[in-house]
C-alpha cells in the first residue's frame, strides 16, 4: 500500500473543495487560456527537468532557476486574478520547499547534488499529480464558461 504524504491529503481535500463548491459560478475565476498554458507547459518542463536529476544539481542550476522563475510568474498571474484562491494555493503548495512536491524535490536536489531514478520517478509521479489539480482546475473552467 502506497503511503499518502499530507501534501496529497491537501490537494485531495482542495479537489473535495472545489467540488462541492463547483455549483457556485463566484467561487472559481473564469477560464483564462494563458493560465491554461502556462500550467501544461510548466508541467512538462517540470518532468524534463526533473529526468535531469541523475545529473548534477550545478550542472542544470541554469534550468533550474529558470523553472523557479517561470513557476514565480504562474503562481503571480494566478494570485492576480479574481475569484482564483484555489488555483494561486495550488501554486503555493507546489512551490514550497518544505513539501514534497517541486519545492521540496529542488531543495533535497540541490542538498544531495544527484538524485537516484526511482526516487525521481517516485517523485515525479507526486510533482505530476499536483499539476495535473491545477490543469484540471483551469480545464475544468473551460467547462463552466461553456455552461454559463
Amino acid at each position: 500500500m502506497k503511503h499518502v504524504t499530507n501534501d496529497q491529503l491537501f490537494i485531495l481535500w482542495f479537489l473535495f473543495l472545489l467540488l462541492t463548491t463547483s455549483g457556485c459560478a463566484t467561487v472559481i475565476a473564469k477560464y483564462d487560456n494563458t493560465a491554461y498554458r502556462q500550467s501544461t507547459s510548466l508541467k512538462v518542463d517540470a518532468l524534463a527537468l526533473m529526468d535531469k536529476a541523475t545529473n548534477s544539481y550545478t550542472s542544470q542550476a541554469i534550468a533550474i532557476d529558470a523553472l523557479k522563475i517561470n513557476i514565480n510568474k504562474a503562481h503571480e498571474y494566478a494570485r492576480g486574478r479574481p475569484k482564483n484562491k484555489i488555483i494561486s494555493k495550488q501554486w503555493l503548495l507546489l512551490k514550497d520547499p518544505k513539501r514534497h512536491l517541486l519545492g521540496g524535490f529542488l531543495i533535497r536536489w540541490k542538498k544531495k547534488e544527484t538524485l537516484s531514478t526511482p526516487f525521481i520517478r517516485e517523485a515525479k509521479g507526486n510533482i505530476a499529480l499536483a499539476f495535473d489539480q491545477i490543469i484540471g482546475l483551469e480545464s475544468g473552467l473551460i467547462k463552466q464558461k461553456n455552461n454559463q
